[in-house]
């Protein structure tokens, strides 16, 4: 049996290794997989504005490229001077010439028709070996910059102005209007010369276009070079267009430098050591500091999620240049971590987010100052989130911290108010406003891995509630008990640095299985108790049979899980004395079984129920002092309290003895508060009567 429950716990234990090893090596390679790698060009630049990062040298020698508004005035300028190819087809002219001399010969049938043929063909001659065009090419040479052609005849190309060339429309006119004194127009109008007239030009692409490329090279890409190793720009240095040319074509040829396949190996090595080394450091402080966050899956699985999600997010800002880092709200980082855990974890996350972050950056030292000092305040500034406005003002104060730092440091570097770029400050309200998604997130989250925060413990401990209503009305001593030991525990969790919200809120609730049969308890008894009619066994059961009942409606309520817990560890594994001993009493040599009298448990497992466990037990007990001196409620709370860390109720949360002294302070110091004596009044007597002076 004992071998069984050893191998289950190594089961439990390999299974809880495994699951946050891959929970590491996932967060690990969903970082790297998105961190820009090899030489990128990633410097945020503008003219007329300082260069914000250190000295840059260039590592190679590399061309100053020409403006694109440039370069295309070059070609304009350039192309003036192109002169398409066009290729002459001659048997075009000798087939209309043949047609003119055998068809028309034999068509035109009237006196002087030799005469015409002749004048006809001459002009014919004369208007093909012009060269005549389609309406299309001839409009596109004449809006040509140049405004001539070369005529390809054979091997030879000649180069001939558009004005000299013919169109079939122009060519027509240019027949009927030669030599109109000898030759009649109306018979030249009646001889459909426009049967006789085609293009004999062809545009010849491959030639035009190898004429164009040849114009096109002669214009130079670079206006000058650059020698590796040196100086660009200098930190503080203005941008000028000059220097801003320069940056433009040192980031282009970057980008074309193709990086090594060892260059990269290496890189992705380094970052895949630097993340998972960095992450694994983490998991072991969560592991010695904080067990409770480590046993709990939804923890890990929400704390590494944060982290990659906001490191994912800003490598691919830096990778596409896509709006500013600065922008990214880290800050929501550890705010959430704050509500839903602790200060401690919150600090340590931001801590290496923003490292793995600064790794993206060709400047991280100011990004690594600004992001720490600001994830301090945000921690500082939201200990507790009772209210949304809380959230508006957190993230004023955050944008207000980077305009001051980032002030300050300019201030430090530059020596210059005038040299600061106050696009920055954009940066930072642009972020702050971004912040305010804090609290519309808190609320997925909350919903999504069970969590709970202080805006939700503040809505559940409305006394408006419906469930608590429900108890002031049925079993008005239950609630006037659970109200006082909801004071008195908060008051507690604020002197031991426990979450007071918390536990106010499971005080609340922890009794609310008493809603049911109300009169077994003492509270809300007015006549005869009903435990007269009952054995010590069922009476037991009826008093241990409240925390199930409580269990219940609280999830009938939805109440979250956190709460419940307060409802099942109130009374741990603790005994209902009172019946017990009773019925040991009736029963002196009988051996009686414990569990019958025993609560179902669990014992607590953190401090705030433990601290509800000593509180509800000690003010139970002080009702039924029978009288209320200092002595006597010091005696009480140390016999109640030392008798719960005797039993070991407490073994099991991270509770300190002086947490425990401290409790037992301020239980003390609040009961005698509660039950001090009042003076009498003296009554007003009448003058009158005899006893009167």
């Amino acid at each position: 049996m004992q071998f069984k429950f050893l191998k289950r716990i190594k089961r439990k234990t390999l299974n809880e290794v495994l699951v946050k090893t891959s929970i590491v090596l996932v967060s690990t390679l969903l970082i790297v997989y998105f961190m820009p790698r090899g030489d990128k060009f990633s410097y945020d630049y503008s003219v007329d504005k300082p260069w914000r990062y250190g000295q840059l040298i260039a590592t190679f020698k590399f061309p100053i490229y020409k403006e694109e508004a440039v370069i295309r005035h070059e070609q304009d300028s350039v192309m003036r001077e192109f002169q398409p190819y066009y290729n002459m087809d001659e048997e075009v002219g000798k087939g209309v010439l043949r047609n003119l001399y055998t068809v028309k010969l034999n068509e035109w049938k009237f006196p002087g028709a030799a005469l015409y043929i002749r004048h006809v063909a001459a002009l014919l001659d004369t208007i093909y070996s012009h060269g005549v065009l389609s309406t299309e090419d001839y409009a596109e040479v004449q809006a040509g910059a140049a405004g001539s052609v070369r005529i390809v005849k054979g091997n030879e190309a000649a180069l001939v102005h558009a004005s000299s060339l013919f169109t079939t429309r122009s060519a027509y006119e240019y027949i009927m209007h030669a030599d109109t004194l000898k030759f009649s127009r109306i018979v030249m109008q009646d001889l459909n010369l426009d049967e006789l007239l085609s293009v004999n030009l062809q545009y010849d692409k491959a030639k035009s276009e190898a004429a164009k490329a040849d114009l096109l090279s002669s214009i130079s890409g670079a206006s000058g070079m650059v020698q590796s190793g040196q100086k660009i720009i200098d930190r503080g240095e203005i941008v000028t267009k000059e220097t801003y040319n320069i940056l433009k074509s040192y980031e282009r040829e970057v980008s074309k430098h193709a990086v090594t396949d060892t260059h990269v190996s290496y890189t992705v090595i380094g970052q895949t050591v630097f993340v998972c080394v960095l992450l694994i450091t983490l998991l072991s402080y969560i592991q010695l500091f904080r067990s409770d966050y480590f046993d709990n899956l939804r923890s890990c699985i929400l704390l590494f999620a944060l982290l990659v999600f906001f490191c994912m997010v800003a490598s691919w800002m830096v990778s596409h240049k896509f709006m500013h880092v600065f922008m990214l709200p880290c800050c929501m980082v550890p705010i959430i971590i704050r509500v839903f855990m602790d200060s401690r974890t919150a600090f340590m996350f931001h801590c290496a987010m923003i490292a793995i972050i600064s790794l993206t950056l060709k400047s991280p030292f100011e990004f690594l100052l600004l992001q720490l000092v600001t994830g301090m305040i945000s921690i500082q500034s939201l200990r507790e989130l009772s209210q949304r406005s809380q959230i508006v003002r957190t993230a004023a104060f955050i944008a207000l911290a980077y305009m001051t730092f980032f002030t300050a440091y300019e201030c430090i570097v530059e020596n210059d108010y005038a040299k600061i770029d106050t696009t920055y400050y954009i940066y930072f309200f642009i972020n702050g406003v971004l912040l305010l998604f804090t609290y519309p997130l808190l609320y997925l989250l909350e919903k999504g891995f069970g969590f709970i925060s202080d805006v939700t413990l503040v809505e559940l401990s409305n006394i408006n509630n419906p469930l608590l209503q429900r108890m002031s009305e049925i079993a008005p001593g239950t609630f006037q008990h659970s109200m006082q030991v909801a004071n008195l525990a908060s008051e507690v969790a604020r002197k031991i640095g426990a979450k007071a919200q918390l536990v106010r809120t499971g005080a609340l609730y922890h009794d609310i299985g008493k809603l049911e049969h109300t009169a077994y308890f003492t509270e809300n008894q007015t006549g005869r108790s009903p435990h007269s009619r009952l054995t010590p066994q069922k009476s037991a059961s009826a008093i241990i049979e409240h925390v199930k009942r409580g269990l219940n409606l609280a999830d009938k309520y939805n109440l979250p899980p956190s709460i419940k817990r307060f409802i099942a560890t109130h009374h741990g594994r603790g005994m209902v004395k009172y019946f017990y001993v009773t019925y040991k009493n009736e029963h002196p040599d009988e051996d009686v079984d414990t569990s019958i009298f025993t609560y179902p448990g669990p014992n607590p497992e953190s401090k705030e129920e433990a601290i509800l466990m000593m509180v509800d037990s000690v003010e139970a007990a002080s009702r039924s002092l029978s009288e209320y001196t200092e002595e006597s409620i010091s005696a009480l709370v140390d016999k109640i309290i030392d008798a719960q860390v005797t039993d070991g109720f407490f073994a099991e949360c991270a509770i300190t003895f002086k947490d425990i002294a401290t409790t037992k302070a301020v239980l003390k110091d609040k009961l005698k508060t509660i039950y001090h004596t009042r003076i009498s009044y003296p009554e007003l007597q009448d003058p009158a009567t005899p006893n009167a002076q």
